[in-house]
């Protein structure tokens, strides 16, 4: 399902928008955001429109999508972007195919997309429930993969373009709170470097972004977080990352690459012992 684009207006006003991410004309910023009903798929979203993108935003909220372009109305207005809503549920991987071709023709070409879709349903220490454990691997990878591999194709064939996989500290390690949401972001991380591997002769650049504590609706009610940054905070940083290419994996906020780096130092028989 889609909704006309948001009109973009004429303005007087100089543009303060960044410049683009590196290899995309300012005429051709055209981007996917999967995964942008909230969170920091909403928060790229935005500030993908205020730099003049015409963004496509697809979750399953459709509510959620009109109200996320109606905030971008306004910037819309001044930068010439546009936000295009698009229902679709990241389980339905048949339907990917014929609706990446759609947005490519809507939007007029593309020259970035965003991977932001996941979940991470509360696990308790004793629960192994097969059915909630393949939802996370079906949303959270198998979602990722039906839309990397979409753009992949195209960018091959175009030889340019950005990919964004938004993955997670937590698949740096197995970690006994949640098997499968680190297994599923661990998976992720393999699948993004193979790609950034294929196509870096081509220059197609691939970005894996791992976050730490963000205050989104996941986050929402856990305890014991700490360096919590905003949706916004993240997107700006996630977005400066893709624009200057010097990253392949980046960690939001930098300072959880050392934690990172500790992390995956720690020998397994001392790790298991950890409440993590």
């Amino acid at each position: 399902m889609t909704s006309p684009a948001l009109p973009s207006e004429p303005t007087s006003e100089p543009s303060l928008t960044p410049p683009p991410i590196r290899g995309v004309p300012s005429a051709e910023r055209r981007a996917i955001v999967v995964g942008a009903s909230s969170g920091m798929g909403a928060a790229l979203v935005r500030r993908l429109a205020a730099e003049g993108y015409r963004v496509a935003a697809l979750a399953r909220r459709e509510a959620k999508l009109v109200e996320l372009a109606e905030d971008c109305r306004a910037d819309c207005a001044k930068t010439g972007g546009a936000v295009f809503v698009h229902v679709h549920d990241v389980a339905r991987q048949a339907d990917v195919s014929a609706l990446f071709e759609e947005i490519v023709r809507e939007l007029g070409g593309l020259d970035l997309i965003v991977y932001a879709a996941g979940i991470m349903p509360a696990t308790g220490p004793a629960e192994y429930d097969t059915e909630k454990d393949l939802a996370q691997v079906t949303v959270n990878l198998g979602g990722c993969i039906a839309w990397c591999n979409e753009a992949a194709k195209l960018f091959r064939t175009q030889r340019s373009g950005t990919i964004i996989g938004i993955s997670s500290i937590a698949g740096d390690r197995g970690r006994k709170g949640n098997p499968v949401y680190c297994a599923t972001k661990a998976a992720m991380n393999t699948y993004l470097e193979a790609l950034r591997n294929r196509l870096s002769e081509v220059g197609v650049h691939v970005l894996t972004v791992k976050p730490g504590f963000i205050d989104t609706p996941m986050t929402e009610g856990l305890d014991g977080l700490f360096w919590l940054i905003s949706a916004d905070d993240a997107a700006r940083t996630i977005l400066t990352a893709a624009r200057h290419r010097f990253w392949n994996t980046r960690y939001v906020p930098l300072r959880w690459w050392a934690v990172g780096a500790i992390i995956r130092s720690i020998p397994s028989i001392l790790f298991r012992r950890l409440n993590v």
